[in-house]
């Protein structure tokens, strides 16, 4: 499994209108799309949730590499990057899932951290995994995932909600495709 997620930051009196549009009319072509575990269009709009900025922000779960290379090289992205500029994407390596019980999800939310220099790698991912798995019996989780930058050393947690709690950094969920969420793997990913 890889994580992907990029953020795309826009004006604060942009019209987030246009970001609902476009994925209620664009959204759908990756309901079916080979290699995707998942993919969450995720919107962050100035003034809600605590967000400070509009932002569309879209996080991919992965499958395999093959897919998400073909989505990178493909008319998908080279589409947003026509619209938007190329973004920065940020990749992760996959550490584990888990599938909750809520059955939709109209919010995410991401939690970020690097590891202090002096840490040991394998007792933070440790500490990361039991919280990765304590939250298996949240009625309101649909899904969750850890994933790791060991080039930055830096661990994400991106989580999928039917009603977020207040943690991290909080999404809208305005369309999820996930054409091979059942082959995903729970659990630890080694």
């Amino acid at each position: 499994m890889q994580a992907m997620h990029y953020e795309i930051t826009l004006p604060a009196d942009y019209d987030m209108d246009v970001i609902r549009t476009r994925v209620a009319t664009r959204g759908s072509a990756l309901d079916a799309f080979p290699g995707l575990g998942l993919k969450a269009y995720c919107a962050r709009e100035r003034g809600v949730d605590g967000s400070p900025v509009n932002q569309y922000a879209p996080f991919y779960l992965w499958r395999t590499a093959e897919g998400m290379n073909s989505f990178l090289w493909g008319p998908g992205f080279r589409g947003l990057s026509a619209d938007f500029g190329r973004p920065t994407v940020q990749h992760w390596a996959g550490l584990a899932f888990e599938r909750g019980a809520a059955d939709h999800a109209t919010a995410a939310t991401k939690r970020t951290w690097r590891l202090a220099a002096d840490a040991d790698p394998a007792e933070a991912v440790d500490r990361a995994l039991d919280d990765l798995a304590g939250l298996r019996g949240d009625p309101a989780l649909h899904s969750t995932a850890l994933a790791i930058d060991p080039r930055n050393w830096e661990l994400v947690h991106f989580s999928l909600w039917s009603t977020a709690p207040d943690v991290g950094v909080r999404f809208q969920v305005l369309h999820l495709s996930r054409p091979e969420l059942d082959d995903l793997s729970a659990g630890r990913h080694w």
